[in-house]
């Protein structure tokens, strides 16, 4: 099973990039992340956010493969808890299908995005930067995998 990261960004400070690909590396190929960056619109103080969130989403939607499961991140989605997680990866390796998991730039995803999802996962009630939410998905699935695993990095 593949988990693409399906991100809008700009360009990420090489912090974000270091953090994200030591979560990424340490996943075996059967639960492998992949990231895709697909480029944010750029905002300025006389944008039309209405206008960027949908051309942003045309972008995502067509990023998405047509097979895979789509997860969307939202805050206004499920909070599992890292037990729940770890659930939704066993389920998940179990059905075999690649999972397309979207993140939304600073604005948040569009509602076609939202809509395209099988489930909308919230990491929390608070906002957290768009950037660095890859890198707490990173590790929250490599702590998932690391529980099926009975590894003791979650300890």
């Amino acid at each position: 099973m593949k988990i693409r990261i399906l991100t809008l960004t700009h360009k990420s400070p090489a912090w974000i990039k270091t953090g994200y690909e030591e979560y990424a590396k340490r996943l075996p190929p059967t639960c492998a992340l992949e990231l895709v960056e697909i480029p944010a619109e750029k905002r300025t103080s006389h944008a039309d956010i209405k206008r960027i969130i949908e051309r942003e989403a045309e972008k995502m939607l067509a990023a998405i493969k047509p097979t895979h499961r789509v997860i969307a991140l939202d805050v206004k989605g499920k909070a599992w808890t890292t037990e729940q997680l770890k659930e939704q990866l066993a389920h998940w390796q179990q059905d075999g299908r690649h999972i397309d998991l979207l993140i939304g730039g600073p604005d948040g995803l569009s509602p076609l995005c939202l809509q395209k999802a099988e489930h909308i996962w919230s990491l929390s009630t608070l906002t957290f930067p768009h950037m660095l939410v890859r890198v707490m998905v990173a590790e929250q699935i490599y702590r998932a995998w690391s529980m099926l695993q009975q590894h003791p990095y979650h300890r």
